[in-house]
């Protein structure tokens, strides 16, 4: 049994050591962390609480240098690694190993399969499933300070006390609901889009590199290459170094000559001081690249609309969603409604295919939306008092 209210303090190498030793004997090991990350090029680590079958620990990592042992137990143990909106959790593990963990369960993510809220905070799940409430007194606090004090500390470890009665609570409802696929189609999914932002340049994802030429977008690209590497070597937020629409608009103009660049309105208040030469070099390596090496034009996808089509449709995946009992925020944005409206009326290419027309999300509205669309399903008033008053009716 663990007791809450007493903890393993880790602040050294050979304590973390000893604990991950432990820990693999654990079959659920949850974890939180705590990080700072404003201005940064990425977040600096300051805490990870962690809270194993038998014991609760906060590891110091302003004081531990070597974390890869317990990366190393998460991504090689068998144990289930529970956490709560996984995202940072994620990429420290996976930047410390190169690895992710083995078997990872979120259950903020789990929570918008079985009826609730989703994105639901910690504390929401926590009061909501298990009765308890708890502080969030420190959400502000600076976690580089040292010594933590008593209300840091216990606030650390609220973050993870409930992490495995949460888990038992959620993975129960997700079986008997039989949607734990559903689920683990979706986490796979979701690690495998974090796990190749971070190992593939992002500089496609920049708002308004769909308007650029082949040419355009390769001096994009030479930008955002040179805007990373300098915001890495300083420790600072890359669009604190050069913004992104500064590289579009430096995209567009094309020239390497600092006397055309230089004369964008607000370019020398907004881009780090003494990249001049620097910006000029990586226009000019795009300028001159031969066609065959410059990237293609980005897909733009068609806007689709519908009208009144979409928002009836749009009503009946609400609907839909509170049938079924799974959060529509999790199953699709209005437009992926249109988006699959329109592929199914042939408006849109029959690849690729829609969001919403594959994996559990077809189970879910695929059909209804065809029915919908055919005229074989009715939408009507079944209590206009009632906080949900539209229901579904099949038609003969």
């Amino acid at each position: 049994m663990r007791d809450s209210d007493s903890f393993v303090h880790i602040t050294d190498n050979s304590q973390l050591q000893e604990f991950c030793e432990r820990s693999y004997e654990s079959e659920i090991i949850g974890f939180d962390t705590e990080f700072v990350s404003e201005n940064r090029y990425r977040p600096e680590l300051c805490l990870i609480q962690v809270a194993t079958d038998t014991e609760i620990a906060i590891i110091d990592t302003m004081s531990v240098d070597e974390l890869s042992p317990f990366w190393k137990l998460l991504t090689t143990g068998d144990q289930i690694t529970v956490v709560h909106a996984a995202r940072e959790e994620f990429l420290f593990c996976f930047r410390g190993c190169q690895a992710r963990p083995k078997k990872m369960f979120d259950i903020q993510l789990a929570s918008g399969f079985i009826g609730l809220d989703y994105p639901a905070s910690y504390g929401n799940l926590v009061s909501q499933l298990l009765g308890i409430s708890i502080s969030k007194g420190e959400t502000r606090t600076d976690w580089k300070r040292r010594p933590l004090s008593d209300n840091q500390i216990a606030y650390a470890i609220g973050d993870v006390e409930h992490l495995h009665q949460l888990y038992f609570n959620i993975f129960e409802l997700l079986q008997k609901a039989d949607r734990d696929g559903w689920y683990y189609q979706e986490v796979d999914t979701w690690l495998d889009n974090l796990q190749n932002a971070e190992i593939d340049p992002q500089w496609h994802r920049i708002s308004g590199a769909l308007r650029l030429n082949r040419r355009s977008l390769a001096v994009l690209r030479e930008l955002w290459i040179l805007r990373d590497s300098i915001a890495a070597s300083k420790d600072r937020s890359p669009k604190r170094v050069i913004p992104d629409d500064l590289l579009v608009e430096l995209a567009k103009r094309g020239s390497s000559r600092p006397s055309n660049f230089k004369s964008i309105r607000g370019f020398d208040k907004r881009v780090a001081k003494g990249l001049t030469d620097a910006i000029a070099d990586a226009i000019k390596t795009a300028n001159e690249l031969p066609d065959n090496k410059l990237p293609q034009r980005l897909e733009r996808g068609k806007s689709v609309n519908l009208g009144l089509v979409g928002q009836f449709l749009s009503t009946i995946l609400g609907v839909v969603c509170r049938t079924q009992r799974i959060a529509p925020s999790l199953v699709g944005t209005v437009q992926d409604v249109r988006n699959l409206a329109a592929w199914r009326l042939g408006q849109l290419p029959k690849k690729p295919v829609p969001k919403l027309a594959s994996g559990w999300r077809a189970d879910i509205v695929g059909d209804v939306i065809g029915h919908a669309i055919d005229g074989k399903v009715a939408l009507r008033v079944e209590d206009a008092n009632s906080d949900h008053p539209l229901a579904l009716e099949k038609l003969d």
